[in-house]
C-alpha cells in the first residue's frame, strides 16, 4: 500500500533499512559516520525532510545524524497490519539501533517522534547519551492536538494542485511564509492514479484516535526516570506545547535544559531550522562532544523555568 506515485524529482532516500520485525525504514544521513550518532525523528504526518537542515547542521561538525521516516510515513513501509502504536514505532527504533550498529545514540524527536524517544529512554528499551524534545511533554493542550488532527484528516480525496496544497498549508500555518517555489513542497506528496495529490502518509495512522490521558500519564512516568542529559525545545507560538506544560516537564525532570524558539510554531525544525539547529550543536557540544570542534553559541532564549 502507499499513497500513489513519485512525483519526479523528489529525493530518494540515501538509505534503506529492513528491521528484524519485517518493516524497512528509510533514511538520510549527514556527517563522519564514526561521530556520535544523532538519530532526527519527526512528527506525526512529517517526513524525514523536516530534518535536512538540522542534519546538515550537526553533520557539519562531526555529528553522524540520522533522520528516518517512521512507519507508514514518507519512503518507509506502510505496514499491512496497520499498527502504528506508540509501542510500535518505539520498537522501531530499538531495532533501528541495532541494525546501525550503535547501542547509545543521542535521540531527537519532534512531536510523536519525542514521545516515542521518551518512552524508549525511560522504560530502559534504549541507553541513550542524551535526549533533546521538541515541542512535546507529557502535558499537550488537547486543542491545539485536534488542530493538527483536522489538517490531516482534511481533503481525503487528494488536492488538485501544489498551489491548493500551499494553500491549504498556509492556512494551517499562517505564520509561515509562503514558499517561493512550490516544488519543494513535492518532497512530502504522491501523485494516486487519478492525478491527486496526497501526503506521504498512511491514514491508518489516525484509527483508533490517541489517548492523550492515557499517554500523558506513561510520558510523565518516563520523565520522572530520565537521568542522562535532556533539552526541551519549546516553539514560542506552539499551541501544542504551553509555557505550563513545559513548567510541568522540567518539574518531572528537574536538571533539563529549556529553550524557547521565538517566532516558531509546533514544527519548530522547519519554522526556524536556523536557530533549532544552533540550540541543539550548543547543547550536544557539552553534553556529547565530538573531539576537535568547538563549542558554539547559542542565539536561543535558555531557561530553566
Amino acid at each position: 500500500m502507499s499513497a500513489g506515485h513519485r512525483i519526479p524529482g523528489t529525493p530518494k532516500p540515501m538509505h534503506c533499512w529492513t528491521l528484524d520485525n519485517g518493516v524497512t525504514l528509510a533514511g538520510d544521513s549527514w556527517g563522519d559516520p564514526t561521530g556520535p550518532l544523532v538519530l532526527l525523528q519527526h512528527g506525526g504526518g512529517q517526513t524525514r525532510h523536516a530534518w535536512k537542515h538540522a542534519g546538515e547542521t550537526l553533520g557539519a561538525v562531526g555529528y553522524h545524524a540520522i533522520a528516518f521516516d517512521a512507519r507508514g510515513h514518507g519512503d518507509s513501509d506502510w505496514v499491512e497490519n496497520g499498527i502504528y502504536t506508540q509501542d510500535a514505532m518505539v520498537e522501531d527504533l530499538k531495532l533501528l539501533t541495532m541494525v546501525l550498529g550503535e547501542s547509545q545514540p543521542v535521540l531527537v524527536g519532534a512531536s510523536m517522534g519525542g514521545g516515542n524517544s521518551l518512552v524508549a529512554i525511560g522504560e530502559n528499551q534504549i541507553d541513550a547519551t542524551a535526549l533533546v524534545l521538541v515541542d512535546i511533554a507529557p502535558r499537550i493542550e488537547p486543542e491545539g492536538v485536534k488542530k493538527i488532527n483536522d489538517f490531516m484528516r482534511r481533503r481525503p480525496e487528494g488536492y488538485d494542485s501544489l498551489e491548493q496544497v500551499a494553500t491549504a498549508i498556509g492556512s494551517y500555518q499562517p505564520h509561515r511564509t509562503a514558499p517561493k517555489d512550490l516544488a519543494g513542497l513535492a518532497k512530502n506528496l504522491r501523485i494516486d492514479d487519478r492525478g491527486k495529490y496526497r501526503w506521504h502518509w498512511d491514514p491508518r495512522f489516525l484509527v483508533p484516535p490517541r489517548d492523550l490521558k492515557k499517554r500523558g500519564k506513561r510520558l510523565e512516568q518516563c520523565a520522572k526516570m530520565l537521568t542522562l542529559p535532556v533539552l526541551l525545545v519549546r516553539g514560542g507560538l506552539s499551541d501544542v506545547l504551553s509555557e505550563e506544560g513545559a513548567a510541568s516537564f522540567i518539574k518531572s525532570c528537574p536538571h533539563s535544559e529549556y529553550v524557547n524558539i521565538t517566532g516558531a510554531g509546533h514544527m519548530v525544525a522547519g519554522d526556524r531550522n536556523d536557530i533549532f539547529g544552533t540550540a541543539a550543536v550548543e547543547f550536544l557540544s557539552r553534553t556529547v562532544p565530538v573531539a576537535g570542534h568547538p563549542l558554539r553559541s547559542s542565539h536561543c532564549t535558555k531557561s530553566h523555568l
